[in-house]
């Protein structure tokens, strides 16, 4: 069974970091890995760019890679981008069967009990969760950090290629080498301070970026 892989987040901005998971979860599972950017994220700060832009940056990253799908369908929803609406939605799509794979990095991973309604997220689908730096692959790291999340996932820890054959329910790590260290937060910090940022994006965002004037100090 070919899983329908989604891989969320408010890419603002889009990095190398972020193109290298897609590139590696693409090849894991040889399938497509769909993009989809967050209008309205309810579990943490406003982004820095509109979704529109966050959207575009991410079109110019992935031109040219058809492993790379970018999905809209947040920005076109009303109201906060709730993750098990998202995954409702494409359940009805593909019905009861299909696998679905949702792919969030292991820093998220730490706070997916403060996400809306998160428990259903495993009725809808799996969770990959993709190494980032500063996070492990262990269960010894997340029992430390969060215990109900680890408390949840104790019993639907699988390897990364058991999820195909099952439509939702489970959870796999990916480990991530080389380990990529760029971070949107720093980056957005760096343009902020006039301090070197480009080579963590693609050229064309790093253009994008500096037309539109994004991310400078008092904007």
């Amino acid at each position: 069974m070919t899983p329908f892989i989604l891989y969320g987040g408010t890419f603002d901005p889009v990095h190398e970091g972020h193109l290298a998971i897609g590139r590696a979860i693409a090849d894991a599972f040889d399938t497509p890995v769909h993009f989809l950017p967050a209008a309205d994220p309810p579990h943490r700060l406003p982004p820095g760019a509109s979704a529109e832009q966050r959207a575009t940056m991410l079109e110019l990253a992935t031109a040219g890679d058809p492993r790379l799908i970018v999905d809209r369908r947040e920005l076109f929803r009303s109201g906060p981008s709730f993750t098990v609406d998202t995954l409702q939605q494409v359940r009805g799509e593909l019905g009861q069967s299909a696998s679905i794979i949702w792919v969030l990095g292991l820093d998220s991973l730490v706070q997916l009990d403060t996400w809306h309604d998160w428990r259903r997220i495993f009725s809808l689908a799996h969770v990959l969760g993709v190494q980032r730096p500063g996070t492990a692959m262990g269960k010894s790291w997340l029992r430390q950090r969060a215990a109900a999340v680890y408390s949840e996932l104790a019993s639907r820890w699988r390897r990364f290629d058991q999820l195909p054959g099952h439509p939702h329910g489970f959870y796999a790590s990916l480990p991530m080498h080389p380990l990529r260290a760029e971070s949107a937060t720093d980056i957005r910090r760096r343009i902020a301070a006039g301090e070197p940022w480009a080579d963590c994006v693609p050229k064309a965002v790093a253009d994008y970026i500096g037309t539109a004037g994004l991310y400078r100090r008092g904007t």
